[in-house]
């Protein structure tokens, strides 16, 4: 659904990328909270999450690659934003989509980059807080399980995607460049995403479950129902020792009390590892039997007409445009290594803001900790 330079005119094209700024700096905030702990899984679960909040964007770059047939001549491809909103939270997916879509417009000419924050506002912001919202909604009302999380994950992914349809018809009625019809417009992009929404809604389903299978601390979505690890010591120690004692969750009664036991770290290397190799297989390898039909907005845009005015790319010209290794002539290889080449951009990008974030969230809690301690 990535939209090209010319479809939406310049007054709503520059509405839209202040809507997306703000959005972004709001995400910005709300990341630094989620990344350094705030709210549910507390600081243990968020040490885990900036890693693999820079894994989600490559993740999702990489499947993105991926079209799928949904109808004659159609094709779709994962939006993504309700998989890193369930995976490490709705304001660091914002940032993971938005990264992805910065490094496709820059990279690979993939979405007009005057169209960049049309792009932000429909893919990045509408999926995920639609997502999201819709995900905590029925979380509430399923049973408290894991498998309640997957059909969450699935329902909420199969609604975002024509949300996002909804939006681009709203921005198309308040900025198109062709005279069409808005009423075909909207007929058009909700049919063909709802379908679209089908295959997305499998991508997140699948992806969420497997991760909660092996690791449900990973899924932030999934904070608070896992039970606290508890301690036990042997009834043979001492009378009374047989009672359960939670880990690490009340400080000392006096000064010289025994501090609390610290919640074992598990470590996120075999995920981590696992993800990137699931990213570079689907980009370098699998990309090459993705559907070569045009995808949901393609389609509609030749049907419809709303192409009429589309802009070149200005970075049409770049080493790695429509995904691809300029001057190399095998398209196995060439899109493969592009694939690679895009995962690792992505995923050094991501990191690189996640852990920064992370930081300075860190760094500003410093000096509030020792003021409180000096009171």
């Amino acid at each position: 659904m990535h939209v090209p330079d010319g479809f939406i005119n310049a007054p709503v094209s520059v509405a839209a990328g202040a809507v997306a700024a703000a959005a972004v700096a709001v995400s910005l905030r709300g990341a630094r909270r989620e990344l350094a702990g705030a709210g549910q899984g507390g600081a243990a679960a968020a040490e885990r999450t900036a890693p693999l909040a820079g894994l989600v964007a490559a993740f999702i770059f990489a499947v993105q690659m991926l079209n799928f047939p949904v109808a004659a001549g159609t094709s779709g491809h994962l939006l993504g934003g309700a998989l890193a909103a369930i995976l490490v939270g709705p304001y660091t997916g914002v940032l993971c989509v938005s990264v992805v879509l910065l490094m496709q417009g820059v990279l690979f000419a993939d979405g007009g980059l005057t169209a960049l924050g049309v792009n932000i506002t429909d893919m990045a912001i509408v999926t995920t807080v639609v997502a999201y919202a819709l995900f905590r909604g029925l979380v509430k009302v399923l049973p408290r399980r894991r498998s309640s999380i997957t059909v969450a994950s699935f329902v909420s992914a199969l609604l975002s995607v024509p949300a996002a349809a909804v939006a681009f018809t709203a921005l198309y009625a308040l900025g198109g460049t062709a005279d069409v019809a808005i009423g075909k417009v909207f007929t058009a992009m909700v049919g063909v995403h709802v379908l679209i929404g089908i295959g997305e809604a499998a991508i997140t389903a699948l992806t969420v479950g497997a991760v909660i299978a092996v690791r449900p601390d990973l899924v932030y979505g999934a904070r608070g129902l896992t039970k606290p690890l508890e301690l036990r010591t042997s009834p043979l120690a001492s009378p009374g020792a047989a009672e359960p004692v939670a880990a690490a969750t009340a400080a000392p009664a006096a000064d010289d009390a025994a501090p609390a036991p610290a919640t074992p770290r598990r470590s996120t290397r075999h995920v981590w590892l696992a993800g990137i190799a699931a990213a570079l297989v689907c980009a370098g390898g699998v990309s090459y039997y993705a559907s070569a039909s045009p995808d949901g907005l393609e389609k509609v845009a030749h049907d419809q007409g709303i192409d009429a005015k589309t802009e070149d790319h200005a970075t049409k010209d770049s080493p790695l445009a429509d995904y691809s290794v300029k001057d190399i002539a095998d398209p196995r290889l060439s899109g493969g290594l592009a694939g690679v080449i895009g995962v690792g951009a992505t995923l050094a990008v991501g990191t690189g803001v996640f852990v920064v974030l992370r930081r300075r969230r860190n760094t500003g809690a410093q000096p509030a900790a020792r003021q409180t301690e000096n009171a």
